[in-house]
């Protein structure tokens, strides 16, 4: 089936203007300062994709602009009326608006560097339940306000420094009830959908049109404001993104792929245009990577899994797996209350029987070869409903590297040979599925 090649669409006209930098893209604490410096201005071409080729190219050297700075930020007042500050280098403009089910505030603002403690934001105070801050995209940043319950903006400013106080961003909420608070969602979105929509850069083709070889996308899960799973300061989208560039690296210097990432920096993709990306460029695998963390309490469990789709979890953590990681675009405040029933559940139904086949068949295959480098969970092949997975014309599957929440995965996690060894691992069962004849089908072959 021919899909035609597509703009990948941010919808602003739905969740507003966005930006900001969110935790950094090194394992811990004592990577911050380097972190600060390697993602303030990714170059423009890299915004959601990561270059295609034969060849892994260095960025060209660029001078780096100058972002706003966040200091500080304070919560104060009680379950009535709540005041949430943050302290800038420089003023700027915002929009704020809310979000229901659950209830949220979302304030969008040019992007920003967030200087604030790892652990800003994991409680609140009043009406605010808690808080988190990252980039949305190129020139955007975002902060999401976690509500107690419906609360009105009374009032949303920045104001620019003054005696010897620094600038600050100011957002004033006071209680109200749940009819008052969706008539104020339903007139903020009428007032979204007049704005025009604004579209990221067109995904262009390889300057070779003739190139047959197979497209690849690389997934790597969550980035700027969803952090993930995360232990001890290491979150889960630092070990994602790391992963994905090293396979990546293997799979283009292999000369028999074509690879383009989701992101290649600590920005947040919108789960529907992680899909589109895959779906537009007509790839023949998508591989989303991702790091799970067992809840408290909930016993010990380590090693890699493998996930493909299904409207049947396979099994009660799958099924729990999946809840969480289809909730990303909810803590990054996207609304999706305008998709439909039918986009918004992956139905089984909605996947063509060959690609599912095409799926399984490398998920087999991947779990072949990754036992011979990494520990893979008791039970490695798995499916659950995943909204990443729900491409009907991509064989898609996701892969869980470990447990971030046991130290012997982490160990590894975080390890650069670990992570190179179980890359190459990849390639080769990446090599076996193209070169497999599948479903009584032709061969599908990459060229060597």
């Amino acid at each position: 089936m021919a899909i035609r090649a597509a703009q990948v669409l941010f919808l602003l006209a739905l969740t507003g203007v966005s930006a900001g930098l969110g935790h950094g893209l090194g394992f811990g604490p004592a990577a911050q300062a380097a972190e600060d410096a390697s993602r303030v201005a990714p170059p423009a071409d890299q915004l959601a994709l990561a270059n295609e080729g034969n060849t892994a190219k260095p960025a060209p050297e660029a001078v780096l602009p100058k972002f706003p700075v966040a200091q500080s930020v304070r919560v104060g007042g009680d379950g009535r009326k709540t005041r949430f500050v943050v302290d800038l280098t420089d003023s700027l403009q915002i929009h704020a608006f809310t979000l229901a089910d659950p209830y949220r505030v979302v304030i969008d603002l040019p992007q920003t560097m967030f200087h604030l403690p790892r652990d800003a934001g994991k409680k609140g105070h009043g009406l605010i339940r808690a808080f988190r801050y990252g980039l949305v995209m190129q020139g955007g940043s975002r902060i999401v306000l976690d509500l107690t319950g419906p609360a009105r903006i009374e009032s949303a400013y920045s104001m620019p420094s003054a005696n010897g106080q620094p600038a600050r961003l100011v957002v004033e909420l006071a209680a109200t009830n749940r009819d008052s608070y969706l008539r104020t969602i339903a007139q903020d979105n009428r007032a979204r959908i007049a704005r025009p929509v604004q579209a990221l850069p067109m995904v262009h083709a390889t300057a070779d049109a003739a190139d047959e070889r197979p497209l690849i996308v690389v997934d790597p899960g969550h980035g700027g404001i969803d952090d993930g799973t995360q232990s001890g300061g290491i979150l889960e989208k630092d070990i994602t993104l790391s992963f994905a560039k090293q396979l990546r690296d293997k799979l283009v210097n292999s000369g028999r792929y074509r690879v383009i990432m989701t992101r290649d920096n600590d920005t947040y993709v919108t789960l529907s245009d992680r899909v589109k990306i895959a779906r537009d460029r007509q790839a023949a695998l998508f591989i989303s990577v991702h790091a799970d963390a067992l809840p408290p309490r909930e016993g010990d469990a380590r090693g890699a899994t493998v996930y493909t789709l299904s409207d049947r979890a396979s099994d009660a953590e799958s099924a729990r797996l999946a809840e969480v990681e289809n909730k990303a675009d909810l803590i990054s405040g996207v609304d999706l209350s305008s998709e439909s029933g039918e986009v918004a559940d992956i139905l089984i139904d909605l996947v063509q029987r060959e690609t599912k086949t095409f799926s399984n068949i490398f998920a087999h295959t991947l779990v072949g070869e990754m036992k011979h480098t990494a520990r893979l969970h008791h039970h490695p092949l798995k499916s659950a409903g995943f909204r990443v997975l729900k491409a009907p014309d991509v064989p898609s599957v996701l892969v869980e590297l470990g447990y971030v929440t046991s130290k012997d995965d982490l160990k590894q996690l975080t390890s650069e040979s670990w992570r190179s060894h179980t890359a190459e691992a990849m390639v080769d069962a990446v090599d076996a599925f193209f070169s497999t004849k599948v479903a009584g089908g032709p061969p599908v072959t990459a060229a060597r």
